[in-house]
Protein backbone atom coordinates (compact mmCIF):
# COMPACT_ATOMS: atom_id res chain seq x y z
CA UNK A 1 0.00 0.00 0.00
CA UNK A 2 1.54 3.24 -0.92
CA UNK A 3 2.46 6.37 1.90
CA UNK A 4 0.38 9.49 0.75
CA UNK A 5 1.44 12.75 1.55
CA UNK A 6 -0.95 15.49 2.15
CA UNK A 7 -0.30 16.14 -1.42
CA UNK A 8 -0.93 12.73 -2.58
CA UNK A 9 2.56 12.22 -3.57
CA UNK A 10 3.64 8.51 -3.28
CA UNK A 11 6.61 8.14 -0.93
CA UNK A 12 9.38 5.30 -1.77
CA UNK A 13 11.76 3.56 0.52
CA UNK A 14 14.91 4.10 -1.53
CA UNK A 15 14.02 7.13 -3.94
CA UNK A 16 16.38 7.08 -5.85
CA UNK A 17 16.18 3.78 -6.99
CA UNK A 18 13.22 2.47 -9.67
CA UNK A 19 12.80 -0.69 -8.32
CA UNK A 20 12.17 0.16 -4.89
CA UNK A 21 9.23 -0.72 -2.58
CA UNK A 22 6.70 1.94 -1.67
CA UNK A 23 5.99 2.58 1.76
CA UNK A 24 2.85 1.70 3.56
CA UNK A 25 0.72 4.72 4.69
CA UNK A 26 0.78 5.06 8.57
CA UNK A 27 -0.49 8.35 10.89
CA UNK A 28 1.70 9.69 13.17
CA UNK A 29 -0.63 8.53 15.83
CA UNK A 30 -0.48 4.65 14.91
CA UNK A 31 2.78 4.90 14.36
CA UNK A 32 3.94 6.24 18.23
CA UNK A 33 1.05 3.87 19.05
CA UNK A 34 3.05 0.72 17.56
CA UNK A 35 6.73 1.51 18.96
CA UNK A 36 5.73 1.88 22.63
CA UNK A 37 3.22 -1.59 22.43
CA UNK A 38 6.47 -3.19 20.69
CA UNK A 39 8.94 -1.48 23.30
CA UNK A 40 6.68 -2.66 26.32
CA UNK A 41 6.43 -6.22 24.59
CA UNK A 42 10.51 -6.79 23.94
CA UNK A 43 11.21 -5.28 27.74
CA UNK A 44 8.50 -7.54 28.98
CA UNK A 45 9.93 -10.48 27.34
CA UNK A 46 13.95 -9.93 28.14
CA UNK A 47 12.89 -9.08 31.71
CA UNK A 48 10.70 -11.92 32.46
CA UNK A 49 12.72 -14.70 30.65
CA UNK A 50 16.03 -12.91 32.48
CA UNK A 51 14.57 -13.23 35.79
CA UNK A 52 14.26 -17.73 34.77
CA UNK A 53 17.76 -17.26 33.59
CA UNK A 54 19.24 -15.56 36.78
CA UNK A 55 17.04 -17.83 39.07
CA UNK A 56 18.00 -21.34 37.56
CA UNK A 57 21.69 -19.97 37.32
CA UNK A 58 22.23 -18.85 40.75
CA UNK A 59 20.07 -21.48 42.79
CA UNK A 60 22.23 -24.23 43.30
CA UNK A 61 19.03 -26.65 43.82
CA UNK A 62 17.80 -25.53 40.99
CA UNK A 63 20.44 -27.28 38.91
CA UNK A 64 19.06 -29.90 37.59
CA UNK A 65 18.33 -31.39 34.39
CA UNK A 66 14.98 -30.54 33.76
CA UNK A 67 15.56 -26.78 34.72
CA UNK A 68 18.84 -26.82 32.58
CA UNK A 69 16.21 -27.22 29.00
CA UNK A 70 14.26 -24.85 30.78
CA UNK A 71 17.04 -22.36 31.08
CA UNK A 72 17.61 -23.01 27.40
CA UNK A 73 14.59 -22.12 26.40
CA UNK A 74 14.37 -19.18 28.47
CA UNK A 75 17.95 -17.86 26.70
CA UNK A 76 15.96 -18.18 22.92
CA UNK A 77 12.88 -16.71 24.24
CA UNK A 78 15.13 -13.75 25.98
CA UNK A 79 16.76 -13.47 22.67
CA UNK A 80 13.99 -13.02 20.74
CA UNK A 81 12.51 -10.30 23.16
CA UNK A 82 15.97 -8.60 22.97
CA UNK A 83 17.13 -9.10 19.16
CA UNK A 84 14.06 -10.26 16.86
CA UNK A 85 11.00 -8.06 18.35
CA UNK A 86 12.63 -4.96 18.29
CA UNK A 87 14.06 -5.31 14.33
CA UNK A 88 10.80 -6.95 13.24
CA UNK A 89 8.88 -3.69 15.46
CA UNK A 90 10.94 -1.40 13.25
CA UNK A 91 10.80 -3.41 9.58
CA UNK A 92 7.21 -3.60 10.67
CA UNK A 93 6.54 0.26 11.90
CA UNK A 94 8.61 1.74 9.37
CA UNK A 95 7.12 -0.39 6.30
CA UNK A 96 11.01 -0.56 4.84
CA UNK A 97 14.27 -2.86 5.03
CA UNK A 98 17.06 0.09 5.71
CA UNK A 99 19.51 -2.12 6.94
CA UNK A 100 20.65 -4.04 3.67
CA UNK A 101 20.51 -7.48 2.24
CA UNK A 102 23.27 -9.24 3.86
CA UNK A 103 21.75 -8.06 7.61
CA UNK A 104 18.74 -9.15 6.17
CA UNK A 105 19.89 -12.75 5.23
CA UNK A 106 21.71 -12.68 8.81
CA UNK A 107 17.98 -11.78 10.44
CA UNK A 108 16.14 -14.37 9.15
CA UNK A 109 19.20 -17.03 10.31
CA UNK A 110 18.44 -15.64 13.66
CA UNK A 111 15.37 -15.87 13.92
CA UNK A 112 14.63 -19.32 12.55
CA UNK A 113 17.59 -20.32 14.94
CA UNK A 114 15.77 -19.00 17.62
CA UNK A 115 12.55 -20.74 16.93
CA UNK A 116 13.74 -24.07 15.85
CA UNK A 117 15.93 -24.12 19.30
CA UNK A 118 12.21 -23.26 21.08
CA UNK A 119 10.67 -26.32 19.27
CA UNK A 120 13.93 -27.90 19.77
CA UNK A 121 13.76 -27.59 23.40
CA UNK A 122 10.30 -28.77 24.37
CA UNK A 123 10.91 -31.91 22.39
CA UNK A 124 13.55 -32.23 25.43
CA UNK A 125 11.58 -31.30 27.98
CA UNK A 126 8.99 -33.80 26.42
CA UNK A 127 11.49 -36.68 26.37
CA UNK A 128 12.52 -35.60 30.36
CA UNK A 129 9.04 -35.39 31.69
CA UNK A 130 8.05 -39.09 29.76
CA UNK A 131 11.61 -41.00 31.24
CA UNK A 132 10.80 -38.75 34.64
CA UNK A 133 6.89 -40.08 35.09
CA UNK A 134 6.75 -43.40 33.20
CA UNK A 135 10.23 -44.70 34.15
CA UNK A 136 10.98 -42.77 37.27
CA UNK A 137 13.79 -45.95 38.72
CA UNK A 138 15.95 -45.08 35.70
CA UNK A 139 14.99 -41.45 35.16
CA UNK A 140 18.59 -40.71 37.67
CA UNK A 141 20.92 -43.04 35.19
CA UNK A 142 19.26 -42.22 31.61
CA UNK A 143 18.89 -38.37 32.32
CA UNK A 144 21.66 -36.75 34.02
CA UNK A 145 23.51 -33.07 33.90
CA UNK A 146 26.17 -34.28 31.24
CA UNK A 147 23.59 -36.09 28.54
CA UNK A 148 21.53 -33.09 28.99
CA UNK A 149 23.80 -30.37 28.68
CA UNK A 150 25.17 -32.37 25.65
CA UNK A 151 21.56 -32.39 24.32
CA UNK A 152 21.25 -28.94 24.38
CA UNK A 153 24.36 -27.89 22.91
CA UNK A 154 23.48 -29.74 19.88
CA UNK A 155 19.89 -28.85 19.66
CA UNK A 156 21.32 -25.14 19.29
CA UNK A 157 24.03 -26.57 16.78
CA UNK A 158 21.39 -28.39 14.59
CA UNK A 159 19.11 -25.19 14.80
CA UNK A 160 21.55 -23.14 12.86
CA UNK A 161 22.97 -25.48 10.34
CA UNK A 162 19.25 -26.09 9.39
CA UNK A 163 18.43 -22.76 9.86
CA UNK A 164 21.91 -21.53 7.52
CA UNK A 165 21.03 -24.12 4.57
CA UNK A 166 18.26 -22.11 4.93
CA UNK A 167 18.66 -18.70 4.17
CA UNK A 168 21.98 -19.65 2.20
CA UNK A 169 19.56 -22.05 -0.40
CA UNK A 170 16.73 -19.61 -0.54
CA UNK A 171 18.99 -16.66 -1.59
CA UNK A 172 18.42 -14.01 1.37
CA UNK A 173 22.01 -12.55 0.99
CA UNK A 174 20.61 -11.56 -2.25
CA UNK A 175 17.05 -10.48 -1.85
CA UNK A 176 17.75 -7.11 -3.48
CA UNK A 177 18.31 -8.77 -6.48
CA UNK A 178 15.31 -10.49 -7.04
CA UNK A 179 12.89 -10.11 -9.72
CA UNK A 180 9.53 -11.20 -7.21
CA UNK A 181 11.45 -8.42 -4.45
CA UNK A 182 11.49 -4.92 -4.21
CA UNK A 183 14.37 -2.97 -3.25
CA UNK A 184 14.12 -2.34 0.01
CA UNK A 185 11.97 -5.64 1.63
CA UNK A 186 12.85 -8.46 3.59
CA UNK A 187 10.44 -11.03 3.23
CA UNK A 188 10.05 -14.46 4.24
CA UNK A 189 11.02 -16.39 0.95
CA UNK A 190 11.33 -19.86 0.79
CA UNK A 191 10.96 -22.09 -2.47
CA UNK A 192 7.81 -24.76 -2.33
CA UNK A 193 10.14 -27.66 -1.53
CA UNK A 194 11.99 -26.09 1.28
CA UNK A 195 8.34 -24.97 2.69
CA UNK A 196 7.16 -28.78 2.58
CA UNK A 197 10.88 -29.81 4.22
CA UNK A 198 10.89 -27.10 6.90
CA UNK A 199 7.23 -28.56 7.70
CA UNK A 200 8.03 -31.94 7.89
CA UNK A 201 11.28 -31.36 9.93
CA UNK A 202 10.44 -27.71 12.06
CA UNK A 203 6.81 -29.16 12.79
CA UNK A 204 5.13 -32.20 12.12
CA UNK A 205 7.60 -34.33 13.21
CA UNK A 206 8.45 -32.88 16.61
CA UNK A 207 4.61 -32.35 17.21
CA UNK A 208 4.30 -35.89 16.72
CA UNK A 209 7.00 -36.73 19.22
CA UNK A 210 5.89 -34.33 22.02
CA UNK A 211 2.30 -35.39 21.50
CA UNK A 212 2.60 -39.06 21.69
CA UNK A 213 5.11 -38.74 24.47
CA UNK A 214 2.88 -36.43 26.62
CA UNK A 215 -0.62 -38.60 26.14
CA UNK A 216 1.69 -41.40 27.50
CA UNK A 217 3.12 -39.18 30.58
CA UNK A 218 -1.07 -38.09 31.19
CA UNK A 219 -2.06 -41.59 31.10
CA UNK A 220 0.45 -43.20 33.38
CA UNK A 221 -0.15 -39.69 35.75
CA UNK A 222 -3.22 -40.81 35.73
CA UNK A 223 -3.23 -44.08 36.92
CA UNK A 224 -0.67 -42.55 39.63
CA UNK A 225 -3.12 -40.16 41.11
CA UNK A 226 -6.12 -42.99 41.13
CA UNK A 227 -3.28 -45.21 43.53
CA UNK A 228 -2.88 -42.02 45.55
CA UNK A 229 -6.61 -41.41 45.89
CA UNK A 230 -7.25 -45.06 46.63
CA UNK A 231 -4.21 -45.20 49.39
CA UNK A 232 -6.13 -41.92 50.97
CA UNK A 233 -9.19 -43.44 51.32
CA UNK A 234 -8.19 -46.85 52.88
CA UNK A 235 -6.19 -44.96 55.37
CA UNK A 236 -2.89 -46.14 53.77
CA UNK A 237 0.34 -44.89 54.26
CA UNK A 238 2.15 -42.94 51.50
CA UNK A 239 5.65 -43.85 50.45
CA UNK A 240 7.87 -40.87 49.16
CA UNK A 241 8.55 -42.86 46.41
CA UNK A 242 4.53 -42.15 45.63
CA UNK A 243 4.81 -38.47 46.67
CA UNK A 244 7.60 -37.97 44.00
CA UNK A 245 5.74 -39.55 41.38
CA UNK A 246 3.33 -37.05 42.64
CA UNK A 247 5.37 -34.32 42.29
CA UNK A 248 7.03 -35.47 38.97
CA UNK A 249 3.18 -35.48 37.49
CA UNK A 250 2.60 -32.04 38.54
CA UNK A 251 5.90 -30.66 36.98
CA UNK A 252 4.89 -32.60 34.13
CA UNK A 253 1.37 -30.98 33.80
CA UNK A 254 3.11 -27.41 34.40
CA UNK A 255 5.94 -27.94 31.31
CA UNK A 256 2.93 -29.89 29.09
CA UNK A 257 0.86 -26.25 29.85
CA UNK A 258 3.98 -24.77 28.31
CA UNK A 259 4.23 -27.12 25.17
CA UNK A 260 0.40 -26.73 24.63
CA UNK A 261 0.55 -23.26 24.38
CA UNK A 262 3.59 -23.32 22.48
CA UNK A 263 2.12 -25.26 19.74
CA UNK A 264 -1.06 -23.61 19.51
CA UNK A 265 1.14 -20.26 18.33
CA UNK A 266 3.19 -22.42 16.12
CA UNK A 267 0.33 -24.09 13.99
CA UNK A 268 -0.89 -20.87 12.44
CA UNK A 269 2.93 -19.85 11.89
CA UNK A 270 2.90 -22.86 9.84
CA UNK A 271 -0.09 -22.14 7.81
CA UNK A 272 1.17 -19.13 6.92
CA UNK A 273 4.30 -20.42 5.55
CA UNK A 274 2.97 -22.50 3.92
CA UNK A 275 0.47 -20.37 1.68
CA UNK A 276 3.62 -18.47 0.38
CA UNK A 277 4.44 -14.33 -0.12
CA UNK A 278 1.26 -13.34 -0.81
CA UNK A 279 -0.53 -14.24 2.36
CA UNK A 280 2.04 -12.80 4.40
CA UNK A 281 0.72 -9.14 3.18
CA UNK A 282 -2.33 -9.68 4.81
CA UNK A 283 -2.99 -7.84 8.26
CA UNK A 284 -3.90 -11.49 9.80
CA UNK A 285 -0.88 -13.36 9.47
CA UNK A 286 1.20 -10.03 10.22
CA UNK A 287 -1.32 -10.43 13.94
CA UNK A 288 -0.64 -14.33 13.67
CA UNK A 289 3.41 -13.88 13.51
CA UNK A 290 2.98 -10.93 16.07
CA UNK A 291 1.37 -14.48 18.35
CA UNK A 292 4.23 -16.61 18.15
CA UNK A 293 6.70 -13.80 19.21
CA UNK A 294 4.35 -12.93 22.11
CA UNK A 295 4.46 -16.67 23.40
CA UNK A 296 8.36 -15.55 24.24
CA UNK A 297 6.92 -13.76 27.37
CA UNK A 298 4.14 -16.11 28.54
CA UNK A 299 6.27 -18.95 29.48
CA UNK A 300 7.60 -16.84 32.73
CA UNK A 301 4.06 -16.44 33.44
CA UNK A 302 3.34 -19.99 33.40
CA UNK A 303 6.52 -20.78 35.88
CA UNK A 304 5.09 -18.00 38.21
CA UNK A 305 1.53 -19.63 38.39
CA UNK A 306 3.00 -23.16 38.97
CA UNK A 307 6.25 -23.35 40.67
CA UNK A 308 6.32 -21.70 43.82
CA UNK A 309 10.36 -21.28 43.59
CA UNK A 310 10.57 -19.22 41.01
CA UNK A 311 7.96 -16.84 43.19
CA UNK A 312 10.89 -16.67 45.89
CA UNK A 313 13.55 -16.74 43.63
CA UNK A 314 11.94 -13.68 42.11
CA UNK A 315 11.77 -12.27 45.74
CA UNK A 316 15.36 -13.08 46.09
CA UNK A 317 15.94 -11.53 42.96
CA UNK A 318 14.02 -7.81 42.98
CA UNK A 319 15.29 -7.33 46.75
CA UNK A 320 19.09 -7.79 45.97
CA UNK A 321 19.63 -10.23 48.25
CA UNK A 322 21.45 -12.32 45.83
CA UNK A 323 24.49 -10.52 46.59
CA UNK A 324 24.49 -11.51 50.17
CA UNK A 325 27.39 -14.78 50.64
CA UNK A 326 26.23 -18.23 50.25
CA UNK A 327 22.73 -16.78 48.54
CA UNK A 328 23.00 -19.47 46.13
CA UNK A 329 22.81 -22.28 48.39
CA UNK A 330 19.71 -21.14 49.70
CA UNK A 331 17.15 -23.81 50.08
CA UNK A 332 15.02 -22.49 47.35
CA UNK A 333 12.31 -25.03 47.76
CA UNK A 334 11.88 -24.62 51.63
CA UNK A 335 8.99 -27.50 51.39
CA UNK A 336 7.82 -26.65 48.40
CA UNK A 337 7.28 -29.87 45.70
CA UNK A 338 7.94 -29.00 42.40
Amino acid sequence: MAYETEHHEIQYCFPAINSSCIKEKRSRHEYNIMYVFFSLLSAWTVFLNLLVIISISHFKKLHTPTNLIILSLAVADMLIGLIVIPIEAIKQNETCWFFGETFCGVFINTLGLLLSASLCNLVLIAVDRYVAVCCPLQYLQKITTTKTLMSIVLCWFCSSAYNTAIVINNGYFDTFHRTDVCYGECPYLMSFAWRASDLILSFVSPCIVIITLYLRIFYVAQRQVKVINLLLKTGKSIMEDTLKKKSESKAALTLGIIVTVHLLCWIPFYILSLSGSKVNAAIMSKFLTWTLYVNSGLNPIVYALFYPWFKKAIKYILTLRLCKPASSRVDIFNDYHK
